[in-house]
């Protein structure tokens, strides 16, 4: 791409020399100007202008027509669309820096409310994987924690409703609940419930905002749990889609038996929130992720099948298999995620120094 104004040159050049008079190489010279302005840097889009003026001079001179009014014409024409790709190639770069600043406080913002998980806690070894859907402001409403307690570790991963500031600002306050309630909430219910009256405390401060529906916006959420010294995985889905177990080279979808509604629909739990209860051995791996893994689509609109492409990579290490589904989701839909994504990674570990 960065050579192709100097090809559309080449070409206005040689179609000036080898074609017949009436035919004018002013389209492509024009298109190389305009072209250096959206592509290259300031010196480079003058050195294109002045090139092009150059080129159209020297045919002049080479078809003898500097007492032609219609090539001064031409060439008025030429020097101003000179004129203009400079400026546009100046406000495009003015409009570049100001992106750059946006994505590097966007960046900043995003690491305050997700902070870097351990990469080992207890007798779990975490990896975790990000990605925003807002690939311009790197701002997204998905989450994810994990934290040693008393209980052992405890893991979260969520996706606010909606993108953007607001939805940041969501998540960040459900993580603070969440790192704060961890250590105290005697079993994954209460944790549950103490992030439910967070959120909901949360939305009532806005029930008037202008231009915000954060008193409606909901969180779905998963909790999972893993003592310290038995071999299994507690988890209380909120409106989240399940975890799935990787052991001995099979994936298991861990269907909740009751699931409740998402955080901030709390008044539409009934009977509590409900513990699923599952083996979780040494060398085992629990996937948790957001609906942007698998609403992923292909070309043709086909759901990524994320049980099904896991299955292969169930024994590599947790950053392993997460830098291969990273490129495997970036393969299958094109380059083009839609969605927020969030994925960890737990593996249960023989002993604390394995």
């Amino acid at each position: 791409m960065p050579a192709l104004p100097a090809l559309l040159l080449v070409i206005g050049l040689f179609v000036g020399l080898l074609t017949p008079r009436a035919i004018r190489p002013d389209a492509f010279l024009a298109t190389a100007m305009v072209t250096a302005a959206a592509l290259l840097r300031l010196w480079e889009t003058v050195l294109t202008v002045v090139g092009a003026c150059v080129i159209f001079v020297g045919l002049m001179v080479d078809f003898d027509a500097l007492q032609d009014a219609t090539a001064y014409s031409e060439l008025a024409t030429l020097v101003a669309i000179g004129a203009f790709s400079v400026i546009f190639n100046r406000l495009l770069s003015r409009r570049t820096h100001q992106l750059v600043q946006v994505r590097s406080v966007a960046e900043t913002a995003q690491l305050a409310v997700l902070h870097p998980i351990p990469r080992h806690l207890g007798h779990v070894t975490l990896e975790s994987l990000y990605v925003a859907a807002a690939a311009e402001a790197r701002i997204g409403g998905d989450l994810y924690e994990a934290i040693h307690t008393p209980y052992g570790v405890r893991l979260l991963i969520g996706d606010v409703r909606g993108k953007g500031l607001v939805a940041m600002q969501t998540a960040a306050m459900l993580l603070s609940a969440f790192r704060e309630a961890a250590h105290d909430a005697p079993d994954l219910p209460h944790l549950a419930r103490r992030l439910e009256r967070s959120v909901s405390r949360n939305a009532s401060q806005y029930p008037e905002l202008p231009g915000s529906d954060i008193a409606e916006r909901f969180i779905t959420a998963l909790l999972a749990e893993v003592p310290d010294d038995v071999p299994v995985v507690r988890t209380v889905t909120c409106g989240h889609p399940s975890p799935l177990l990787l052991h001995d080279g099979e994936v298991r979808e861990l269907q909740p038996a009751a699931p409740s509604p998402p955080l901030n629909l709390g008044d539409m739990v009934s009977d509590g929130y409900h513990v699923d209860l599952a083996p979780f051995h040494p060398g085992d791996q629990l996937l948790l992720y957001t609906d942007g893994v698998t609403e992923t689509r292909d070309g043709s609109g086909v759901f990524y099948p994320l049980a099904e492409r896991i299955r292969s990579w169930s024994d590599e290490a947790p950053h392993q298999l997460l830098d291969r589904l990273h490129r495997d989701l970036i393969a299958y839909s094109g380059g083009e995620l839609d969605d927020d994504v969030a994925v960890l990674v737990a593996r249960r570990r023989p002993s604390l120094g394995a």
